[in-house]
């Protein structure tokens, strides 16, 4: 299989641990029960709310004769507790702050109501340390979402400030036991196998391709062991958490069919490609698995030189199954209408090696001086970070054409708070629904959606270090 068939400028940073490749067991938890998949889930207080605690932790990432590495984790866990409900359902969560440094929890592909969607310095003020905050909304559509820090994200989420939000369907088509909910992270560890924090916040990592690691775990866990019973049916969610790497699985390895993006099932399944099944930061993949008799499975990645396997899945028994007779019921997401569109285009310029024209940031040119100062090294429409106005207004049920211009040398992964949309190919035509788009070097792409969530929604790369350097801006809905 061809290697490497990611975007046009992907960066392809090797995984173990050297130097050389940097430059290019769970913690403790008592009272809950183990979800599937080894994640813990959930306990409620009295009052139905779930309590979730941000505060530093130790854990190992590499192998347990590794030293621990110092991660800010939820519940001491990583990934943080699953929280599984079904469509319609309340989601109440109370989040406790134990970090030195504010924080807030964006439930990542939500269609939330907007004053819940967690974005510090948008929809709400950070937590403070020692503070609370209580989201409380309901989860309108099924499907495989995420929860993470959206505080300073790049150093937060990157030192393991996440976890798996699940809504099922009211009448799910797979039982718990074959649901399996998988987060995928990338680590960059030292020789001894302790996340690098020093390299946090490098205006190289910023200004190029983010930052990329040189370790993968699954679910917290280095290259773990899932079993699989021959001939039955199972949903495999993948999720990838990490800060910048696009990962690309080799298809054949994992085998199965996609059923889902970024939690909105498709009406038919879909084969995988034969090149490689690519899964930009923050995206989401479902896919419908059905082991065959004698052959294991196993997540592989393939975007370097070298094939690496993170994650096994050891099959037993014999038989010969069928997939499920119909797929999860799809959400029901307002269509755009393209005929009587808004049109909108969205130049991103900046970065290493890039066309870096004039560049505003909080209502001023910036300097060549300012900008390494600041960090702001990536622009929108020629505005660093979030700006006073929205990149457009828009009114409610009012359709969008967002149409996204790569003018620098760099991947994007573009991720549209509150809404879903759809890819609008050359001839006309929609893809599925999306909440996260890959875009390569000077590319462009153009997405629809209908603007019916009203509120300040975030539009943002999901490379998080180019969203803290200047990715980043909003729109309104009205």
């Amino acid at each position: 299989m061809k290697q490497g068939s990611g975007l046009p400028g992907t960066p392809k940073a090797e995984f173990g641990l050297t130097r050389r490749n940097l430059l290019a067991g769970a913690a403790g938890f008592a009272g809950v029960a183990m979800a599937p998949g080894g994640i813990f889930s959930v306990a409620r207080a009295a009052d139905g709310f779930i309590e979730i605690t941000a505060g530093p932790g130790q854990y190992k990432l590499y192998k347990e004769d590794a030293a621990a590495s110092d991660l800010w984790l939820y519940n001491g866990g990583l990934p943080g507790p699953e929280i599984r409900v079904r469509r319609g359902e309340r989601v109440k969560v109370r989040l406790i702050n134990a970090l030195e440094e504010g924080t807030s929890i964006h439930w990542h592909g939500v269609r939330i109501d907007n004053a819940m969607d967690g974005v510090s310095g948008l929809t709400q003020d950070p937590v403070p340390p020692g503070g609370t905050f209580e989201y409380d909304f309901v989860a309108p559509d099924a499907g495989t979402y995420w929860y993470h820090a959206h505080n300073k994200s790049w150093n937060q989420v990157g030192r393991g400030l996440y976890g798996p939000l699940i809504v099922e369907e009211e009448e799910p088509v797979f039982d718990r036991d074959h649901d399996l909910m998988l987060i995928m992270d990338d680590w960059r560890l030292n020789d001894d196998g302790r996340l690098d924090t020093e390299s946090f916040g490098m205006l190289m990592d910023w200004a190029h391709g983010g930052r990329l690691g040189n370790w993968l775990t699954v679910n917290g866990k280095s290259n773990p062991s899932f079993s699989l019973k021959a001939g039955e049916p199972y949903r495999i969610r993948l999720v990838n958490a990490s800060n910048a790497r696009i990962l690309e699985l080799d298809p054949d390895s994992i085998g199965g069919q996609v059923i889902g993006y970024d939690g909105q099932v498709l009406t038919a399944a879909e084969q995988t490609t034969t090149e490689a099944l690519v899964i930009g930061p923050a995206q989401r993949v479902d896919l419908l698995v059905v082991p065959e008799t004698g052959r294991d499975l196993a997540l592989v990645e393939v975007s370097t030189s070298q094939r690496f396997t993170f994650a096994e899945f050891k099959v037993s028994g014999e038989g010969k199954g069928n997939p499920p007779a119909q797929l999860p019921q799809a959400n029901t997401i307002p269509s755009p209408d393209l005929a009587n569109a808004k049109r909108v285009v969205l130049d991103m310029t900046g970065g290493a090696m890039g066309r870096m024209g004039p560049m505003r940031y909080k209502g001023r040119e910036l300097t060549q001086d300012d900008i390494r100062a600041t960090g702001q090294v990536w622009a929108f429409n020629g505005i660093a970070n979030l700006d006073e106005e929205p990149l457009f207004d828009a009114a409610r049920g009012e359709t969008v054409l967002l149409e996204t211009v790569n003018n620098t040398a760099w991947p994007h992964a573009i991720h549209l708070h509150g809404h879903h949309f759809r890819i609008v190919s050359a001839d006309g035509s929609l893809g599925p629904w999306r909440d996260t788009f890959l875009i390569g070097r000077e590319e462009t792409v153009k997405v629809a959606f209908q603007a019916d969530n009203p509120g300040k929604w975030l539009l943002h790369c999901h490379m998080l270090e180019h969203a803290a350097a200047g990715m980043t801006t909003w729109i309104r809905v009205t």
